[in-house]
């Protein structure tokens, strides 16, 4: 049995991974952002197995550090996470908007905010190897701008969202890197195109397919040994936007996401 921290577990892809976990005899921390919905879940939850909930704004950075701290606290054993929660294009016409911490909001939530989840649950994964990191990405991506990371120019919806799936993607490939040799694997993948979720109806987008079809990428990816580095396309091998491979982009976005997260 795992012990798989999950964010973004009160809906969409969250939701269903969490049950599908569960059921399959793991014990799951589930995030959320309202603790009433998050709530809920976990006694939904609690009828199929062992699960348990923790709260936190992931648009704050300071909320992001004293989830981890939480859950290390209380789950020395975590061995798997699964950085899902994520925030889409936005409605169409929304401009552009803040993190708690003044930060573009797309790139805060889906690429700052599991970057910092991520390293300071470290110490924890690493102690439990063979451990797992699990990104949801999107295959939507197009290369981020070190000299302009929050889009501060020409700001548009569905670019900033793949700017930070982009980032996410470079950062899968540098950590795996990093952590060779540890017994922690990191991989990132496109779960499934134009989910049936929040996200993607709020874009104003009719989806494509149900978030059971978005599953069993990550499924596999957080409880197979499917290697590190990776970039899945559901549970096939694939290929991230190219720019991604790139050393020298890696080591610009490293040194701005570090900037970024000391702000």
């Amino acid at each position: 049995m795992s012990t798989i921290l999950i964010t973004g577990a009160t809906s969409g892809l969250g939701r269903y991974v969490a049950f599908e976990l569960v059921r399959s005899g793991h014990r799951v921390l589930a995030h959320g952002r309202d603790a009433g919905r998050t709530e809920q879940l976990v006694e939904e939850l609690l009828g199929e197995g062992e699960a348990e909930g923790f709260v936190a704004d992931l648009a704050s950075l300071g909320q992001v550090r004293e989830l981890a701290a939480h859950v290390a606290g209380e789950h020395p054993e975590l061995d798997v996470l699964i950085n899902n929660a994520g925030v889409g294009f936005g409605s169409p016409g929304t401009g552009r908007e803040l993190s708690v911490d003044g930060h573009e909001l797309r790139l805060a939530v889906n690429y700052l905010a599991p970057v910092a989840l991520t390293r300071a649950l470290l110490p924890v994964l690493r102690a439990n190897a063979p451990a797992r990191i699990v990104n949801v990405g999107s295959a939507g991506q197009e290369p981020l701008d070190p000299d302009d990371p929050e889009l501060s120019r020409g700001y548009d919806g569905v670019s900033a969202y793949r700017r930070s799936k982009f980032a996410l993607a470079a950062h899968t490939f540098a950590l795996a890197e990093e952590l060779a040799g540890t017994g922690v694997a990191v991989n990132v993948l496109h779960p499934a195109t134009y989910m049936d979720t929040g996200m993607v109806r709020e874009g104003g987008i009719t989806p494509w397919n149900t978030v059971a079809d978005g599953a069993p990428g990550v499924l596999a990816l957080a409880t197979g040994d499917m290697g590190t580095g990776g970039y899945y396309d559901g549970t096939s091998r694939a290929r991230a936007h190219e720019g991604t491979y790139d050393p020298n982009m890696r080591r610009r976005l490293t040194a701005v996401t570090d900037q970024l997260l000391k702000l």
